[in-house]
């Protein structure tokens, strides 16, 4: 429980400006803030990365180019991401979401297929290449 309370002090210290008063600090727990925390749609940018990790010794590394939307969020311990597109200019939207311990996800480049990808990795000790030349 401890770790949980902060995980999301640290979400709530590197999000993005959330005003005190427009949230109902009562209401807020593990199933509801990641509504809180990611903003809907209407909210963002055209272009923008959100990363969330609830757990220990998580790692995202990203290198995207400015036309890539991407939300990831991990959930267990030591899981770990590599996506890199930053090499075209192709725009870019992808989901990737983690449930579990120990998985790597490792996907380079962006093209027709991997547009509007969404990965689901539940379980432990996955890993996932992925390459989109």
């Amino acid at each position: 429980m401890y770790n949980l309370k902060w995980g999301i002090f640290i979400l709530f210290s590197v999000t993005k400006t959330l005003w005190a008063q427009d949230i109902d600090w009562d209401k807020i727990n593990s199933r509801t803030i990641l509504n809180i925390v990611m903003p809907s749609n209407a909210d963002q940018n055209r272009y923008h990365s959100d990363v969330v990790q609830i757990g220990d010794y998580n790692k995202s590394d990203l290198l995207i180019n400015a036309k890539t939307s991407i939300t990831v969020q991990q959930f267990g311990d030591y899981n770990t991401l590599f996506f890199i597109n930053s090499f075209t200019d192709k725009e870019t939207k992808s989901s990737i979401v983690t449930e579990g311990n120990n998985n790597i996800i490792d996907i380079t480049g962006s093209n027709r297929i991997s547009e509007g990808m969404q990965v689901n990795v539940k379980g432990d000790n996955k890993t996932i290449f992925m390459r989109n030349y």
